[in-house]
């Protein structure tokens, strides 16, 4: 019998027991071990359905969406710091009743200016193009992380809990893939999980959003993760599919 092809997508996950509390946690080792990096802003060719990397749009075309009134509540406030200076639509969010809004379909996220989100400074403004909650944090001398909408900042890693019939909860990091969008995601001309372009880091995902992935997994369970790939040989883990390809 012919041996099978392997799956083009194919991952190496690792998983282990949370020794503090009633979770199993699963992390995908060939994505976090990859080269990866955000290229926004040195030629991302943005969400769009066709290439606009003059744009500098990235995948902020279509807003964010918010995760309860707490991530709103929070942003709400660090808006409310930043200066004309620093937002090129603080007006336009003042003359509309703020940067945010519930659809028709009860979802929370933020308005759009001229096809993107209206935290979204463009190019040709005084502070230059990128988020403007990002810049003001940095600004500030803060994380921008801690400035900005969860989903913003967890982009491209993604957290999916799922709880079994006994209340055991399994907890899995992996990258952000275009079906995480929704339908949309499919019809994006670009996604940078899965192309070539932004695997060009210096250094594995794990280390450059050393942040993000302890805000998301805790401290411990990052520390098990970590000392368990440095333990490894690098030439042991299984390549990210876009590497495989190349």
């Amino acid at each position: 019998m012919a041996r099978r092809r392997p799956p083009e997508d194919l991952h190496e996950y690792v998983s282990f027991d949370d020794p503090d509390e009633d979770r199993t946690w699963v992390y995908d080792i060939t994505f976090l071990t990859s080269p990866w990096t955000c290229i926004f802003g040195r030629g991302c060719p943005g969400v769009l359905d066709a290439p606009a990397p003059e744009m500098v749009q990235g995948c902020c075309s279509y807003g964010a969406h918010f995760t309860g009134a707490e991530d709103r509540a929070h942003v709400e406030a660090m808006a409310e710091r930043m200066t004309d200076d620093q937002w090129q639509f603080k007006k336009v969010a003042r003359k509309r009743g703020g940067p945010i809004k519930v659809t028709k379909a009860g979802e929370t996220v933020s308005r759009l200016v001229d096809d993107a989100c209206i935290f979204l400074n463009r190019p040709g403004f005084a502070n230059g193009p990128g988020c403007s909650l990002h810049q003001a944090a940095l600004e500030a001398g803060d994380r921008f992380m801690d400035w900005k909408p969860e989903v913003c900042w967890q982009v491209p890693l993604r957290r999916v809990d799922e709880t079994d019939p006994y209340g055991h909860v399994t907890s899995t990091l992996r990258e952000w893939k275009r079906r995480d969008w929704g339908e949309g995601g499919h019809e994006f001309h670009w996604w940078c999980t899965a192309d070539d372009g932004a695997f060009e880091g210096h250094q594995p995902v794990y280390a450059e959003m050393r942040d993000e992935i302890i805000e998301m997994t805790g401290r411990v369970p990052f520390g098990m993760f970590v000392d368990y790939v440095e333990a490894r040989s690098a030439s042991t883990f299984l390549p990210h599919p876009v590497l495989r390809r190349r």
